[in-house]
């Protein structure tokens, strides 16, 4: 078995060598077959030929956008060569030398055509600015929506809270608004731990029960 597996072992050596010389040789119609059956060998030498011409016909494009830049460049060239893969090959089985156009041409085309459709995506979309240009806009300042979350809040609880006895909106204001330990509270109002915890629940109660009523009266 080990004999059998050096003797395929030899035999491709000797024939290998020569699949890879024959695209570096073949003709555009055999490049074409080979880069049809996704061939890795036919797609390298595809690159080969013609990866300097297609960068060249995306730049020609692009130079008279100023936005737009070598990434940008390089981001295209990919999808070129996605599109040229998308749909079993379908832009290359597309390709028919009879037409009177190299495949240089055929390709160099598709690579123009692949530049404009990406500015003309880029023109639909909002302009970006970089993510350095948001660490600069930082503030001290508190955020916009959390000062309107906040005012919202403060009116809501101001609404539940009206009903209330005093004493029971000190307490309100001691446990949930300063976020008071119990025993702090206790002496504070000079009640007994036992009575916070109590009053905690049943204050707490009423404020669920009327914030879900008022939640039903907005959707309403």
């Amino acid at each position: 078995m080990q004999q059998a597996m050096q003797q395929i072992e030899r035999r491709d050596s000797r024939i290998l060598p020569t699949f890879k010389a024959s695209y570096e040789t073949a003709d555009e119609a055999t490049l074409i077959a080979g880069l049809v059956d996704n061939d890795a060998r036919a797609w390298r030498e595809l690159q080969r030929r013609y990866d300097r011409l297609l960068v060249r016909c995306i730049a020609k494009v692009t130079r008279s956008f100023p936005s737009v830049s070598a990434d940008d460049v390089r981001d295209i060239h990919g999808q070129l060569y996605v599109s040229l893969f998308a749909n079993e090959r379908a832009k290359l089985r597309a390709f028919d030398p009879t037409r009177g156009s190299s495949l240089s041409t055929y390709l160099g085309m598709l690579a123009v055509h692949c530049a404009y459709d990406w500015l003309r995506a880029l023109r639909r979309e909002p302009h970006r600015e970089a993510l350095a240009v948001a660490e600069e806009l930082t503030s001290e300042q508190p955020d916009p929506y959390e000062t309107v979350a906040a005012q919202e809040r403060a009116e809501l609880a101001s609404r539940v809270l009206s009903g209330f006895s005093d004493r029971d909106r000190a307490f309100a204001t001691l446990y949930f608004g300063e976020g008071l330990e119990p025993d702090e509270i206790a002496r504070s109002m000079k009640i007994s731990v036992k009575t916070v915890y109590s009053k905690r629940h049943k204050i707490q109660f009423r404020l669920e029960s009327m914030v879900a009523s008022l939640n039903v009266e907005r959707a309403a």
